[in-house]
């Protein structure tokens, strides 16, 4: 059964919408036509007896005789028409009065003037001039809106009284009467088909309009679902990745430009996998939706806004005045969790219950100050956290040795790296999910300090970048990849992930193909992943760099699609190989919501015809979910941990193994 976004949405989008009964829209299209109708037929009237006077002319010119009691018909009737009708108007009278009011004006206009015209002594002239009553007929169905009976009503009235006044019209032979009375007939019957089509073209237009207010309702609904859902972590219903980013950009525009200060506070629960390998991932979504509760009532004072922000990750924003605000409410926070007491038995350090470790930055004014460092100093501050035996909250102070920012120490570091061997490669298999075998693998950068001690990705990864070393850590481990995994052919494919700093540098394709030539190693071997995110901007000299990689064979890649904003863009603009689809829709397949999405976000890449790799294949359940979904390719720990160049052993019989595996 296909699956798309409108069908895990709130709105029942299976169904239609409701419409009214037939009675119900015979009621509801008088009663959104009432004003209309009113001024129209005010109108109309108006100009109705204008014309209606006019024609005194031709009284004159045919019967003159009787010409000073036909104008004075006129001439009373409609000054009586047009009172009754502006009395009606006064007196909000409805559509319907209205309506038989003018109705009856023509009926009577018609008659009042008929009546002493007939009383010429120039009998031919009149004899002609009767035919002007089919004008009448005519007014009363084209002229005006009326409705379909009282316009039928009207004419046939208008008919009887020509027959009568044709019947008692002494001189009149049969022939006269009869072409006479056939004309009249026929105007009837054609003037009331043209008013019955009208007014079902009037009926057919407010249906239309009905059914286009109730599919813009119907849409409008959807929409609103889907932004919610767009917005929404489906496990804890917390704000995710998505809406926190967006939260942020107004929280640092709010600062900027009105110095209204905030906190960045993250949270991590601690030991949460080893929570969830023991009791399970249900008892562990259980766990993530009661730290999210409790997350949600310790902010409820500040009104702040709160946020998953990974697996078991959050973030919460809060306008505060001071520094030590945001440290109350870090402790806060920390104690709420702790408070709830959950057994969590598994941990080694002397606690039992679930806790949270606690990160939080302030917003002070300082050189250079953006929204990523403020974000980056919570991190640190959460690092430091952690590094102080998790359950406790620390405030990042650029003056605390503890939670200071390092990135000068790790610049300098980085700088001697590459010659001091601080740096290396481990590998992460990649799995093909139809056969079984290891199609590639990721090559993933590691750095240690001086000491030995391992400097996590995430901290040296924009330090590298800011300060323009990754473009030298970049060359190396491209160069690394091409002399550890590729020159044997242990590996069909290696992908390395590349920064927008080096896609934006000059010459760095070149770089590759120089490195190709040196290694002897075709391009095609080599995918070079790029990472949706926001500090990416897709400008040409990137497409242009994008391109002239491609031309030389080698293969690119999206990385972590879905948790950024630029991601539908990319796949327009550029032709990937391979797409990875962020592990965070993986995780959370355990929702029918969750799975649902994943489904539809493959749907989206499959139809673009690009391949697709998923991320944090971790069980064998997920991986009969992968084999379920015809996932081309997965990489997890459930297929193999990153391990350095020397543990790989990925020939054809060692793959043959992993299959029967």
């Amino acid at each position: 059964m296909k699956h798309t976004l409108t069908d895990i949405t709130e709105v029942d989008l299976d169904n239609d919408p409701p419409r009214p009964a037939s009675t119900e829209l015979l009621a509801l299209y008088d009663e959104e036509g009432e004003g209309t109708r009113i001024q129209a037929t005010r109108k109309g009237l108006w100009t109705a007896v204008a014309v209606y006077l006019l024609f005194s002319v031709t009284d004159i010119l045919l019967v003159p005789d009787v010409a000073a009691m036909t104008i004075a018909a006129r001439f009373t009737i409609s000054v009586v028409a047009l009172f009754i009708l502006e009395i009606q108007v006064r007196l909000n009278a409805t559509a319907n009065s209205i309506d038989c009011t003018a109705a009856a004006a023509l009926v009577v206009a018609y008659a009042g003037w008929l009546y002493p015209a007939m009383m010429t002594s120039d009998t031919e002239s009149i004899s002609y001039y009767m035919v002007f009553g089919a004008i009448f007929m005519m007014s009363v169905n084209l002229f005006f809106s009326f409705k379909f009976r009282l316009s039928l009503l009207a004419s046939i009235t208008i008919l009887l009284i020509f027959f009568a006044a044709v019947l008692s019209f002494p001189p009149a032979e049969v022939s006269y009467r009869l072409a006479f009375g056939t004309f009249n007939v026929s105007c009837f019957i054609f003037t009331s088909y043209v008013n019955w089509k009208l007014n079902r073209e009037r009926y057919k237009v407010f249906l239309n309009a009905i059914e286009a207010r109730i599919q813009h309702k119907e849409a409008s609904e959807r929409g609103r679902a889907l932004l919610r859902l767009s917005h929404t972590d489906s496990l804890t219903g917390l704000n995710n990745r998505r809406a926190v980013d967006q939260t942020l950009r107004d929280y640092w525009g709010d600062w900027q430009r009105r110095g209204k200060s905030f906190a960045a506070i993250l949270i991590d629960v601690d030991f949460f996998k080893k929570y969830n390998d023991f009791y399970g991932h249900q008892e562990g979504d259980r766990c993530l939706v009661l730290v999210a509760n409790a997350l949600k009532e310790s902010i409820e004072a500040c009104n702040g806004s709160i946020g998953r922000y990974g697996g078991e990750e959050f973030i919460v924003l809060a306008h505060m005045q001071s520094s030590e605000e945001a440290a109350e409410l870090a402790e806060a926070i920390r104690r709420n969790v702790e408070n709830l007491a959950l057994p969590h038995q598994e941990r080694r350090d002397g606690t039992a219950v679930v806790t949270v470790s606690v990160g939080a930055a302030f917003t002070r004014n300082q050189t250079g100050s953006k929204l990523e460092r403020l974000i980056h100093e919570a991190d640190r501050a959460l690092y430091s956290a952690k590094a102080s035996g998790r359950n406790c909250a620390k405030l990042f102070d650029p003056s605390d040795p503890l939670t200071s920012d390092e990135s000068e120490n790790i610049a300098a570091l980085l700088k001697i790296a590459t010659d001091q061997d601080l740096v290396s490669m481990v590998y992460q298999p990649i799995r093909n999910v139809a056969s079984g075998r290891i199609d590639a693998v990721e090559a993933l950068m590691r750095l240690k300090m001086l000491d030995g001690t391992a400097v996590p990705p995430g901290l040296f990864i924009p330090i590298a970048e800011r300060t323009g070393v990754i473009l030298e850590l970049g060359r190396w481990a491209i160069r690394t990849v091409c002399r550890e995994i590729l020159s044997d052919d242990r590996v069909p494919v290696v992908s390395v992930n590349v920064s927008p700093i080096q896609l934006k540098s000059p010459g760095f394709a070149a770089s590759v193909a120089a490195i190709l030539g040196e290694t002897g190693v075709a391009g095609a071997r080599l995918a070079l992943e790029i990472t949706e995110g926001l500090e990416m901007e897709m400008h040409s000299d990137v497409l242009r760099c994008i391109s002239d990689l491609k031309t030389l064979g080698v293969r690119i890649w999206l990385d972590d699609f879905g948790t950024g904003f630029a991601g539908l863009s990319w796949l327009r603009l550029i032709d990937f190989d391979t797409v990875k689809i962020d592990r965070s829709f993986l995780h959370d397949c355990d929702t029918p919501k969750g799975k649902a999405m994943l489904r539809d976000i493959i749907g989206l890449v499959r139809n673009r015809g690009h391949k697709i790799l998923v991320e944090g294949v971790e069980t064998e359940d997920q991986m009969g979910l992968m084999r379920q979904f015809r996932i081309d390719q997965v990489q997890g720990f459930h297929v193999g941990r990153p391990a350095p160049a020397e543990n790989l052993r990925l020939k054809a019989t060692a793959g043959a193994h992993l299959t029967r595996a």
